[in-house]
């Protein structure tokens, strides 16, 4: 699995500093360039573009927002502008045409500067002329919808300057819920479409809840060719899998998980139960560290994942197990286009928003009073240097409801027979 190779902070300092300006002087543009053009009645629109270039997670709670805009405009109408590394999210969920999805270069900032214009200009050439800014209060994206030329741009707005300033470039300002699931508030930016604008923040409608994932059917020799890279490993073909995650983005750190609490989990969990595999996730650059926690397990029926799958190969995996523990992250939304049972530990953030939804879903929160500290209005950003919403999270805790899981999956009340992986 390759780990997201843009620079977060750089990205995130650049949004900050010379976000900012930029929205701004946008904004007079577009206000000066309203004064000076007759309001001719609009045509009815005919395709939309989707403007989420980073965090592949979100991408998964789009899921039904796309699918509104493939029903309304027809699949081969619908686009979607994202960074090259996070394409495989898009790709997987199968609603756009591959064709459809605009990918800008994260190799440089110059590369990326160059790949964004050309897509813009490949934008107005086809004369998309609606575009949704499905970013939270992004001001480099909401500059980027702007300059997409697209008559109606439909974002999240900062009323009353409750979230970063960036600037007045949509012509569609929908107000950030903070009490939606994300994924509700991302479906209200395809509502939002035909809402006249003077009327906005208004949306006399209420949302139903969002449909459930597709499931993800890889063809069998993939199946075949991951419990092979299992076997490989030294998993026995009569055990059954266990995955974990201890790891998170750049974007956060202060999700993670203390990764000694991971391996005090990962010995529970295999002392507990005789026919059980417990394997640690990760991309190529935490492959070092994730093999230096698995030597701390000590176990033959512990392996390292990390660095030795594709992201697609890691969504078949989780096809295969059993149960995924992982901090809120990116995996937590991939597995949940899988049939794997996903546990989440949050602390930063709250599941009420973010977790993946659906039965299969147990998120993990301890609740404290300071928790979450970080949101869509706040850009994120957190005071906070000490994550102990994380650390409240106890091995016991956390290895009581996995066991539990593991139990009603293998349809057992205690240890009994065990089987194949992916056969339960």
């Amino acid at each position: 699995m390759r780990r997201i190779s843009t620079n977060t902070r750089l990205l995130l300092w650049i949004d900050r500093w010379f976000g900012g300006p930029v929205c701004g002087l946008l904004t007079i543009v577009r206000r000066a360039a309203w004064l000076a053009s007759r309001q001719l009645p609009e045509a009815p629109p005919h395709s939309v573009l989707f403007l989420k270039v980073a965090e592949q997670g979100s991408t998964v709670l789009a899921y039904d927002a796309i699918r509104r805009a493939v029903e309304r405009f027809g699949r081969n109408n619908v686009f979607f502008m994202v960074f090259e590394e996070n394409r495989f999210i898009v790709d997987l969920l199968g609603l756009i045409p591959v064709e459809n999805v605009l990918v800008v270069e994260t190799s440089s900032p110059w590369a990326m500067l160059r790949s964004c214009c050309r897509r813009l200009l490949e934008v107005r050439r086809r004369k998309i002329d609606v575009c949704i800014d499905m970013e939270f209060f992004s001001r480099s994206s909401a500059a980027i919808a702007f300059l997409t030329g697209a008559r109606r741009r439909i974002g999240f707005h900062t009323y009353f300057r409750e979230g970063p300033y960036r600037g007045d470039l949509m012509t569609h300002r929908v107000l950030y819920n903070p009490h939606l699931r994300t994924s509700q508030a991302f479906s209200s930016l395809v509502c939002a479409i035909d809402t006249d604008p003077g009327k906005l923040p208004t949306l006399p409608f209420v949302l139903p809840s969002s449909p459930a994932l597709p499931i993800l059917t890889p063809a069998p020799e993939e199946r075949e060719a991951m419990r092979r890279l299992f076997g490989n490993l030294g998993m026995s073909p009569n055990h059954r899998l266990i995955l974990l995650n201890a790891n998170a983005s750049d974007l956060l750190p202060l999700r993670k998980w203390p990764e000694e609490n991971y391996a005090a989990l990962a010995r529970r969990l295999l002392e507990g139960f005789a026919d059980l595999t417990v394997a640690f996730t990760g991309s190529m650059e935490e492959a070092d560290r994730t093999a230096d926690l698995v030597r701390n397990v000590g176990s033959t029926r512990c392996l390292c994942l990390a660095g030795r799958t594709t992201l697609r190969q890691l969504v078949i995996a989780y096809g295969l197990a059993e149960v995924l523990v992982t901090n809120d992250s990116g995996p937590a939304h991939f597995a949940a286009l899988t049939e794997i049972d996903v546990v989440a530990l949050f602390g930063p953030e709250t599941p009420l928003l973010f977790s993946p939804s659906g039965s299969r879903s147990h998120p993990v929160w301890a609740g404290l009073a300071c928790s979450p500290c970080v949101n869509a209005l706040n850009n994120r950003q957190s005071a906070c240097r000490d994550n102990e919403c994380m650390q409240a999270i106890t091995v016991g805790q956390v290895f009581d409801m996995v066991s539990r899981i593991y139990r009603t999956r293998t349809g057992r009340l205690a240890d009994g027979p065990p089987a194949g992986p992916g056969q339960a």
